[in-house]
């Protein structure tokens, strides 16, 4: 029976908790607040973040880790006896961590097969492939089976979010095919999703209500689903929208995770993502 490590990176806002129960291996983004930087989970939070972000007069801003941070991931998966490695990334087209998981596994190619994998998403959308990767490699799955699984979900991955302002979006230059909202927001409150693995708008809505029940019926017309995630960005409404979901049904239980500070530098406060995986 194969023994393969799932490693991936903060972006996938999946908790230290879960990530510990499904045996996996988090690299860390950081975080910048000018000239203060934080490594997302050891040296700053998700209610810090939040925090700062509500205090702080500038954005935050994130960078990709190094590749020697994914070495470092690698070389203790092969250290611990596993057999090979799936590094499943936040999206190539808004960062440089896949590029960096790329140069880490060249590295360690001697020691351990790795197999990078840019999941073309970010927050749950890339947490769910994290976790049905988790899943096989608890099943004894190999690499190759592992890797085919995901790559096989991703374009059965959606990810949509209701931001409460684009100015995060804006200034961190992550707007894509949402820029056209700049200019017509006034009281717009904007829905976005990822097209080809960038940030891009999905629709305008009036107000947040309109918005956030807009947002439910991605998940409520879906076809049947496998896997249902939502994601919290300090958002004060949360518990109304998770009531808009009561009745929608997916194979596995709904995930509700908080947005993390390398997807919530670039949406801000009062986010509300929802991932989700169709079923086969």
């Amino acid at each position: 029976m194969a023994r393969i490590r799932v490693v991936t990176d903060s972006a996938c806002d999946l908790s230290v908790k879960l990530a510990a129960e499904r045996n996996l291996t988090l690299v860390p983004l950081n975080i910048r607040f000018g000239d203060e930087e934080f490594v997302d989970g050891k040296t700053l939070s998700t209610d810090g973040f939040w925090a700062r972000c509500a205090a702080s007069p500038v954005l935050p801003e994130t960078s990709a880790p190094s590749p020697g941070a994914f070495q470092e991931a690698f070389v203790a998966a092969a250290d611990e006896g596993h057999d090979g490695v799936v590094c499943i990334t936040l999206s190539a087209g808004v960062s440089a961590t896949y590029q960096a998981a790329v140069a880490g596994a060249k590295a360690v190619a001697d020691r351990i097969p790795v197999r990078v994998i840019d999941s073309r998403s970010m927050t749950m959308g890339q947490g769910l492939m994290v976790l049905e990767a988790a899943d096989l490699a608890a099943t004894g799955a190999t690499l190759d089976e592992i890797a085919t699984r995901i790559e096989y979900l991703i374009p059965r991955t959606r990810v949509f979010g209701v931001v409460d302002t684009l100015e995060h979006l804006e200034k961190g230059g992550r707007l894509g095919g949402a820029r056209a909202l700049l200019g017509s927001l006034l009281s717009i409150k904007p829905v976005v999703t990822l097209v080809d693995g960038k940030v891009a708008e999905e629709s305008k809505q009036r107000t947040r209500g309109r918005s956030m029940r807009y947002l439910a019926g991605k998940a409520r017309n879906a076809p049947p689903l496998s896997r249902l995630a939502v994601s919290n960005g300090a958002a004060a409404d949360i518990d109304r929208f998770l009531e808009m979901l009561d009745g929608v049904e997916s194979e596995f239980p709904l995930e509700v995770t908080d947005l993390g500070p390398v997807v919530g530098t670039h949406t801000g406060p009062g986010t509300i993502g929802l991932s989700f995986v169709t079923k086969d």
